[in-house]
């Protein structure tokens, strides 16, 4: 409410001023057109498709530990991590569907997602990174490490990146 009411307070202090009127407007405009700007991809609609195919695809008990790594950021190296998930019994029968993007530069993301499993909602909004990689979105490895060890298996800070 302060940050609503500031700006408004100002933009009359100026109204009075009578030049002043133009200058508040495009004062926070160009903020948030710059912030939004530099704090998401130059193709924002292929970036979030991208995203949530690739969320899907790496959830999806049906992809192949080689997709999944495709799919996963630094996915040759969290090949142990991935495993461990996926050896989990509920790791193999989770399936997540994305919700919501935020785009906190042009190469990270926060997703809101919900992870189901075998069909019912275990995690509701659940909050998650994505990263792009060599020209890919990937699910973030710091999401699949904290989804390891939600999940109870210990071994996950042992495995090398995590």
């Amino acid at each position: 409410m302060i940050l609503v009411l500031g700006p408004g307070l100002a933009a009359c202090g100026d109204d009075d001023d009578g030049g002043g009127d133009s200058s508040p407007p495009p004062t926070p405009t160009p903020e948030r057109t710059t912030s939004a700007s530099a704090s998401a991809p130059a193709d924002r609609a292929a970036a979030e498709r991208e995203i949530r195919q690739n969320w899907e695809k790496f959830f999806d008990p049906a992809t192949s530990m080689e997709d999944k790594t495709t799919v996963l950021e630094n996915g040759e190296r969290m090949a142990p991590v991935l495993q461990a998930f996926s050896g989990d019994q509920r790791g193999g029968q989770v399936q997540a569907k994305v919700t919501e993007i935020t785009f906190t530069s042009p190469t990270e993301a926060d997703v809101t997602y919900t992870l189901t499993l075998q069909g019912a909602t275990a995690l509701p909004d659940a909050s998650g990174t994505a990263v792009e990689q060599d020209g890919t979105w990937k699910v973030s490895a710091k999401t699949l490490c904290a989804l390891v060890q939600m999940s109870g298996n210990g071994s996950a800070t042992a495995v090398p990146g995590c």
